[in-house]
């Protein structure tokens, strides 16, 4: 009888043992996955992915990431199975965290990074692309997607062949890639590149600077490889100055490398009289032609010389000469 109790009390620990290490907290088996559109205005839902050890409940924390999936970090008050995705969100990814629970415990598991959040609209150029490589029969050049705002997703290219002048350029058939061989036929003319990036609300298309001269061997003390065009000052060049009684009108023209925002500066004045001075915003893209009117102030409303001169200041603060235009009132 002795021997039988010794025997039972002994087996007691192992059964414990037992019961204790069928008791777990959940443990992910596939991760959990992010559905729906990824542009601004959509909604995207998680999905709990797969666990063992029979979770009861789930708990989410969505994360907003680097547009690269890295660097996350909570995003406030985003703590449902969906979440509306915001304009903090362009040219980012999203995550999300999800917590399985049970009687024993709880784990945590994250979701693999989305694709990079579109805008509601097409993507927009920031910086234009460029062109590197030699233009000489049977190099490689290659074209970079420059820069781009709006959450592109996808970048396509076309490569085109242009006369000497850079003029009158034509799609190079079948040359659909980010590098081009240079080819024969390309010899005394230059080329360039058009770059479309695409996101969930449209494309866009911008083209690069045009190269220099194919030649079929390079030029023994020049290296032709094409950069970035430095930003040059604007030019503005008067078109006309009419005064119809008390209103002016004139007409000019800007010029400017920038694609931004020039700011015109007009200053009248008449001999032995204070001049006058009035600020205008114009958005030329490469070259564009604008009128802008106003109505003489008293003190120019005398018979004489009347002066107006013309200045266009870019982004970078960079002046152009002076315009000037005058006529008799």
């Amino acid at each position: 009888m002795k021997r039988i109790l010794v025997l039972l009390a002994a087996l007691v620990p192992v059964g414990a043992f037992a019961v204790s290490a069928n008791a777990a907290a959940p443990q992910t088996t596939s991760p959990p996955t992010i559905e729906g559109k990824f542009q601004v205005g959509e909604t995207v839902t998680a999905g709990n992915g797969l666990w063992s050890n029979s979770p009861t409940s789930f708990t989410y924390q969505w994360q907003r990431c680097s547009s690269s999936g890295s660097s996350c970090a909570d995003i406030d008050n985003a703590t449902s199975k969906t979440y509306k995705l915001v304009s903090a969100d362009v040219d980012k990814t999203v995550l999300v965290l999800v917590t399985a629970s049970n009687a024993d415990g709880k784990s945590t598991a994250n979701s693999h990074p989305s694709p990079v959040i579109s805008d509601s609209s097409a993507p927009r150029n920031t910086a234009r692309p460029v062109i590197t490589g030699k233009t000489v029969v049977g190099e490689t050049l290659t074209v970079s997607n420059g820069s781009w705002t709006g959450g592109a997703t996808t970048f396509t290219y076309q490569w085109q062949s242009c006369d000497e002048n850079g003029n009158g350029c034509v799609d190079v058939s079948g040359a659909t890639s980010r590098s081009y061989g240079v080819r024969s036929a390309d010899q005394g003319h230059t080329m360039r590149a058009l770059v479309t990036a695409a996101n969930a609300a449209g494309k866009t298309t911008v083209n690069t600077d045009r190269t220099d001269l194919v030649q079929t061997q390079p030029a023994s003390t020049v290296v032709v490889t094409t950069t970035a065009a430095a930003n040059h000052a604007p030019a503005v060049k008067f078109l006309s100055l009419n005064v119809r009684g008390t209103s002016v009108v004139a007409r000019f023209r800007v010029c400017d490398d920038s694609y931004s925002k020039v700011t015109i500066v007009a200053r009248a004045r008449m001999p032995l009289r204070l001049a006058y001075t009035r600020r205008y915003a114009v958005y030329p893209s490469a070259c564009g032609t604008f009128a802008r009117h106003w109505t003489l102030i008293p003190r120019f409303r005398h018979h004489g010389k009347y002066i107006v001169s013309l200045r266009a200041i870019d982004k970078s603060h960079r002046l152009s000469t002076l315009a000037v235009r005058a006529v008799r009132i």
